[in-house]
């Protein structure tokens, strides 16, 4: 049976530059045939992830790593072995598994499990004797050629390591490898382009610096520039499909239910870091909506295709809770399933209180995601 479970978010921040394009302006899309402010889903994955990390949600050994830097990182975990011979250990290791690296680093970002990286630095220790690096200053090897000279026992122990290792937010967000196919992960998570419910302008500020040390006849700035910024009200939306996620977790049921946990508090703690020494745009959001679906996900922008307009007697966040309401209950006729169970919680008072199960704070939202899902598991 078909399980998501989706996270449906109102939050206005304040003036702010969240995340910039390549000109250092606020992100921005054209939808329902306005420009709305927006936070690329990228952006908002790693605020995510960075809030589970920040607020201790997950366990270490099941956190995941993106780096470049696997090579350093295993000389870490190596720190009683001589360092140039480690080095050529690691690269036969890495080699065997289908990495190659360039420069101390691997060829691409790779996205590991913690459990991965151990698993390295176990085999490594393990294998010592029979792994055998390139002589120093000797010409490096061919990826294939490098692989094939490691012996076939390690080679198998190796690629077996890529796995996953149970990683939450690998098991989340997936990875790609294009050369190594055979590692890659599907994402069980989906995460939207944040827009804005409303019509948004660009606004600059002009700002100069004054040198502190600036003589009585050097009166005039000592730098001047201008920052681009805009203040919105956003929608952000999240689905988790629940039975992919306990797949890519190795079928460990607890941890599903830990990893959702975490996710529930990660996605509305998560907050960009772009400019918030310039504007420190710590708003949280005026609203959650937790939805579990039994048929498909329901993404709720077109809520808005038709840009929510500035009140005197109304805030955009109301209206804009106001309006996704609506339009859930609209959906939910035709696309719907009776099995369909919402929680929210609601600082605008906005949201009809017949339309699921209204909870006090974030502790008690995590709660009721917790037990809805758990009795789906043992159902």
């Amino acid at each position: 049976m078909s399980l998501f479970i989706e996270f449906h978010l109102i939050q206005n921040f304040a003036p702010s530059n969240l995340n910039r394009d390549d000109t250092g302006a606020p992100k921005d899309a054209i939808f329902g045939g306005h420009r709305r402010a927006r936070v690329s889903s990228q952006c908002f994955k790693r605020a995510i992830r960075l809030a589970s990390q920040e607020h201790d949600l997950i366990a270490p050994e099941f956190r995941g790593v993106r780096t470049k830097k696997l090579k350093s990182l295993l000389l870490e975990r190596l720190g009683g072995r001589e360092q140039t011979e480690a080095e050529g250990k690691i690269e036969a290791a890495l080699a065997a598994a289908g990495l190659k690296l360039k420069e101390d680093k691997t060829e691409y970002l790779l996205f590991l499990g913690e459990a991965e990286i151990t698993g390295f630095a176990d085999l490594i220790e393990q294998h010592w004797d029979e792994l055998v690096g390139a002589p120093v200053g000797a010409e490096k090897k061919g990826k294939k050629e490098a692989k094939a000279s490691a012996p076939p026992e390690v080679v198998k122990k190796a690629k077996a390591l890529l796995d996953g290792g149970k990683a939450v937010d690998v098991a989340l967000f997936g990875r790609m490898l294009a050369d190594m196919p055979g590692v890659n992960q599907d994402a069980a998570c989906q995460v939207a382009h944040a827009i804005s419910t409303h019509r948004v302008e660009r606004e600059f500020d002009y700002f100069t610096a004054v040198d502190d040390k600036g003589g009585p006849d050097e009166t005039g700035a000592g730098m001047i520039g201008q920052v681009e910024f805009n203040s919105a009200t956003f929608y952000r939306y999240a689905a988790v499909d629940t039975g992919k996620l306990q797949s890519n977790l190795q079928g460990d049921g607890e941890l599903t239910l830990s990893a959702l946990s975490a996710f529930t508090q990660a996605i509305v703690r998560a907050i960009p870091t772009g400019k918030q020494n310039t504007f420190a745009a710590h708003n949280p959001p005026s609203f959650v909506g937790v939805c579990l679906r039994h048929s498909s996900p329901l993404n709720l922008a077109n809520a808005f295709e038709k840009p929510i307009s500035a009140r005197v007697d109304q805030s955009l966040t109301g209206q804009s809770v106001a309006a996704l309401a609506a339009h859930e209950k609209q959906l939910a006729v035709v696309y719907g399933d009776s099995r369909d169970q919402w929680a929210y919680l609601d600082l605008s008072d906005a949201w009809p209180e017949s339309n699921g199960n209204r909870v006090a704070n974030l502790e008690d939202l995590t709660a009721w995601v917790r037990m809805q899902i758990a009795d789906q598991l043992e159902a």
